[in-house]
C-alpha cells in the first residue's frame, strides 16, 4: 500500500512524515517530493501536500531543473496553489540556482591533483567507511556541482554510473572528477577502482564528458589516476 495516499499527512507514521522524517533521518532521507511538500506545508481536500508534490513535479518531468524555469503563473495553475505556496517554490529553488552559481564563482580552477585533495580530504578524508563522489565541472575547469553517490562499507561502496551521468547531465557538466576514500589508508587502488573508472570515462565518451581524474583520499595522502597516467 502506498503511504502516500490522499489521507492527512497527520495520519502517517512519524517516520513518514515529511518534517518529521528530515528530523529522525536527515535531508538526504527525503525525495524532491517530501522536500517540496515541506515547503507547500499542506495539500488540498483530495490530496496531502506529498501528493500535490508528486502531481507538481510530474507535470514537469520529475525534473527540479525544469520546475525551476516556471513563472509564479504558471504554477498558480495548479489546483492547491495559492500565491503563498507557489512564492515560496519560487523563492527555495531561486536560492538553489543562486548557490549553485556561488559555488562556481568561489571555487577556483581545478589545476591539479593536490587542489582536488585539498578540497576533498575535509570531506572524505577521516572517514572509517567509503564514500564515493564526483565533482562536476564547466569548461573552465570550476567546480560547479559536487555530490555524494553512494555510501559503503569498511573495505567497499557501490556506484550507479546511470544515476551518474543524470547528475552530470542535469548540471549540464563538461568534465567530472571521481573521488572515493579508502579508511584502511591504504593508497593502491583495487581491482574495483580500476573496473569502474574505466566504466565511467567509457560511459562519458558517449555523452562528451570527460573524465579528468580518479583520487583516492585517505585522512593524511592521495593517489591520483591521472598522475599515474591511469585513464
Amino acid at each position: 500500500m502506498d503511504i502516500y495516499s490522499s489521507t492527512s499527512i497527520k495520519t502517517w507514521a512519524e517516520d513518514d512524515k515529511p518534517r518529521e522524517k528530515l528530523i529522525l533521518k536527515g535531508k538526504a532521507a527525503l525525495s524532491d517530493a517530501e522536500l517540496l511538500a515541506i515547503l507547500l506545508r499542506s495539500g488540498n481536500k483530495e490530496e496531502s501536500a506529498v501528493d500535490l508534490s508528486k502531481r507538481i513535479l510530474n507535470e514537469y518531468g520529475n525534473k527540479l531543473s525544469n520546475l525551476s524555469k516556471r513563472s509564479l503563473k504558471q504554477l498558480l495553475l495548479f489546483k492547491g496553489i495559492g500565491q503563498a505556496k507557489a512564492l515560496s517554490i519560487v523563492a527555495a529553488l531561486e536560492l538553489g540556482q543562486r548557490r549553485q552559481i556561488e559555488i562556481g564563482q568561489l571555487c577556483p580552477k581545478i589545476e591539479s591533483s593536490r587542489m582536488v585533495f585539498d578540497l576533498m580530504q575535509p570531506v572524505i578524508g577521516a572517514l572509517n567507511y567509503e564514500e564515493f563522489w564526483i565533482l562536476l565541472l564547466n569548461n573552465s575547469n570550476k567546480v560547479i556541482h559536487q555530490q555524494k553517490l553512494s555510501t559503503g562499507g569498511i573495505t567497499g561502496t557501490v556506484v550507479d554510473v546511470r544515476i551518474l551521468f543524470k547528475i552530470a547531465i542535469e548540471h549540464q557538466a563538461i568534465a567530472m572528477i571521481l573521488c572515493h576514500n579508502h579508511p584502511s589508508g591504504h593508497l593502491t587502488p583495487s581491482d574495483t577502482d580500476m573496473r569502474i573508472t574505466k566504466k565511467i570515462k567509457q560511459a562519458g565518451l558517449l555523452f562528451d564528458i570527460m573524465v579528468l581524474d580518479h583520487l583516492i583520499v585517505t585522512e593524511k595522502a592521495y593517489y591520483s589516476f591521472a598522475d599515474e597516467n591511469l585513464l
